[in-house]
């Protein structure tokens, strides 16, 4: 049984119910919490996934504790029901957390994707930080994306034996998305395409950031808005009322700002593509833009995934107004900057993450043999 409520979520486990699907071995039962509904629906369309189950938890403005209630207790009677012989979930949500927790309760295994992500700091994201260490506790096998999320793990205590270093689903699922060429359905967006203008892809959603960060970075934005007439700035606009009221009234009235709404996977995984320089505050478009060559400034102070950083197409720059300008505007202006950030490195994975995951699910339930794992260091620059 595969357990997930948000976009994120459903866009790196897609590619892993359609591996089990496909495996004569394995069945797979899938359950939506809907903590997402229209983002979370766009992606099961993209990849055709049909969910078995539908928690619906999504209410305006529930506290998360009413949001992890809602989950437990519309899914423990599907587990009751089903008995599944495992349960999938990936991340870090608070879908994650809770389906991890009731499916311990009824002695279910626990499979993690995407395990051993840690930032340091319990707050930082919050409240995904916790939900991903609650989640390591109860988990009987650990599908880690990288080397170094495996090393978290095992300092952590967590049994090696455990541990499957599978890379990151994300990049099964863009490689997928890019290679379908979905249209833009959005007149604005295609004549910016055909401009070719230089384009600043934002997206920014964070708890940690809400309030006065959050002004600051639409403060940011207006300025260099400003200072580049020239450059289109687009930004699919989260749905959380917080966030619309602390960006959209700092950027209204400038022609070269085009907020839009939430996009389709498809078409987001386009606009990525289009993009000069991206800067964000999403974990998975850290992920994603390095593979398709985009420098990502990330307006966060640390960051759980440090292997892009290390690499050097993603720097952390934090919320400060005068930090974003100045970083943004370096990579406008100066070319070696630029270029020194654009070189497209995949840490993260080669797309055949799906198969080393389905690969450890059979090797726990006494069938098969894992792949090797993957290694980043194998992977070349573009």
């Amino acid at each position: 049984m595969t357990v997930y409520g948000t976009r994120p979520e459903a866009i790196k486990v897609a590619p892993v119910v359609k591996a089990i699907g496909a495996n004569g071995d394995l069945s797979s039962v899938t359950v939506v919490t809907g903590q997402h509904r229209e983002m979370l629906d766009q992606v099961n369309e993209v990849f055709g996934i049909t969910p078995d189950h539908d928690l619906d938890v999504f209410a305006h403005g529930q506290t998360l504790n009413v949001l992890m209630a809602r989950v437990f207790c519309g899914l423990d009677p599907v587990l009751e029901d089903q008995r599944p012989d495992a349960l999938l979930v990936q991340g870090d949500t608070s879908t994650v957390a809770a389906a991890s927790i009731a499916a311990f309760y009824r002695q279910i295994p626990v499979v993690h994707l995407e395990a051993g992500l840690r930032s340091g700091n319990i707050l930082s994201p919050f409240p995904e930080e916790a939900n991903r260490k609650i989640t390591t506790q109860v988990a009987r096998l650990h599908l880690a994306p990288t080397a170094t999320s495996k090393a978290n793990l095992l300092a952590e205590n967590v049994d090696p034996d455990t541990v499957a270093v599978t890379g990151n689903t994300v990049i099964d699922a863009l490689l997928h998305t890019v290679g379908e060429h979905i249209p833009f359905s959005d007149p604005r967006l295609r004549d910016i395409e055909d401009s070719g203008r230089r384009v600043l892809l934002v997206t920014t959603h964070r708890r940690e950031n809400w309030g006065g960060a959050m002004e600051g970075v639409g403060r940011a934005l207006r300025r260099l808005a400003e200072r580049y007439p020239d450059t289109a700035i687009i930004m699919p606009a989260h749905r959380n009322p917080i966030v619309r009221e602390a960006i959209l009234p700092q950027v209204e009235n400038l022609d070269n700002v085009l907020v839009t709404e939430p996009m389709p996977y498809g078409e987001f995984t386009r606009l990525m593509s289009l993009a000069t320089v991206v800067l964000t505050d999403s974990g998975g478009v850290q992920e994603e833009a390095p593979s398709l060559g985009k420098p990502v400034l990330v307006m966060r102070e640390n960051t759980e995934r440090p292997e892009a950083v290390e690499a050097g197409t993603v720097r952390l720059i934090g919320t400060d107004e005068e930090r974003i300008v100045d970083q943004v505007s370096t990579l406008f202006d100066d070319s070696s900057a630029f270029e020194s950030m654009a070189r497209a490195v995949n840490p993260y994975g080669d797309g055949k993450a799906a198969g080393r995951c389905v690969a450890a699910i059979k090797q726990m339930f006494g069938s098969g043999e894992r792949l090797p794992d993957f290694d980043a260091s194998q992977q070349r620059w573009n």
